[in-house]
């Protein structure tokens, strides 16, 4: 029989279409591969920003055997405190006072050594200001109240340890801050794709992360909301595909 007159065999024709076949899944497996590869990428910005509100509980006590002088004495020690303000250059008109309470330490009978007073009168004047610096400063002399008679107490009570300052200006920084994370994070990108031999794509996906306001001197035992100076950051994470 002529060759051309041969049919052809059912294994060669088998042969080519998985040779074909596995040309085509090659590719494909080629072409998913080179679009899964992406790098992901962290931008860091950050911003020194100062309070603009400050917040100072003062709480003050009074105690006698008597309460009408206890309650005297307790309105005596406000008016300290108001006058101790103003010398400071503080407003007065500002401060609230709030928590007033009156403990009967005969009625309490928590211990069985008798109270030096019967009578104990606590409240808290809260002083809120728009001018930290003046408050951090007054807050250095709050030893004068003590010389004047004054009973601060602070044991077991939020606040205490003096003022809170507190930045309110976040949402004016968040645009300019996020533009620049997400400039750095470029930045990261195309330095890992030209040491790759690369070229970054489309972003794939991106996370604005969380702004953080951070004390601007982090050190044992300081607290952000003691300090007028803060630290404001952001952390952008954005995956780049690459070419």
């Amino acid at each position: 029989m002529p060759l051309l007159d041969r049919p052809v065999a059912p294994a060669a024709i088998l042969a080519v279409g998985i040779v074909v076949g596995g040309a085509l899944v090659g590719n494909g497996f080629a072409r998913g591969h080179r679009d899964d590869r992406y790098v992901t990428v962290k931008g860091i910005s950050e911003r020194e920003a100062k309070a603009d509100l400050a917040i100072w509980p003062l709480h003050i006590a009074a105690a006698d055997n008597d309460l009408g002088r206890a309650h005297d004495r307790l309105v005596t020690s406000a008016h300290a405190v108001l006058q101790f303000l103003a010398r400071n250059s503080l407003d007065t008109t500002a401060a609230v006072v709030q928590d007033l309470s009156v403990t009967d330490e005969f009625l309490e009978g928590g211990s069985e050594k008798p109270a030096a007073a019967r009578y104990a009168i606590r409240e808290t004047i809260v002083v809120r200001s728009t001018k930290p610096d003046l408050v951090a400063t007054a807050s250095q002399h709050v030893a004068e109240l003590v010389s004047a008679g004054v009973v601060l107490s602070s044991a077991g009570e939020a606040g205490s340890g003096g003022p809170t300052f507190i930045f309110t200006g976040l949402n004016t920084l968040k645009p300019q801050m996020i533009a620049e994370a997400t400039a750095r994070a470029r930045e990261a990108a195309e330095q890992f794709a030209h040491d790759s031999r690369s070229e970054i794509g489309e972003i794939r996906q991106a996370s604005q992360g969380v702004f953080e306001i951070l004390p601007r001197d982090q050190a044992p035992g300081i607290s952000e909301e003691s300090q007028i100076f803060k630290t404001v950051r952001v952390v952008s994470t954005i995956d780049y595909a690459l070419r």
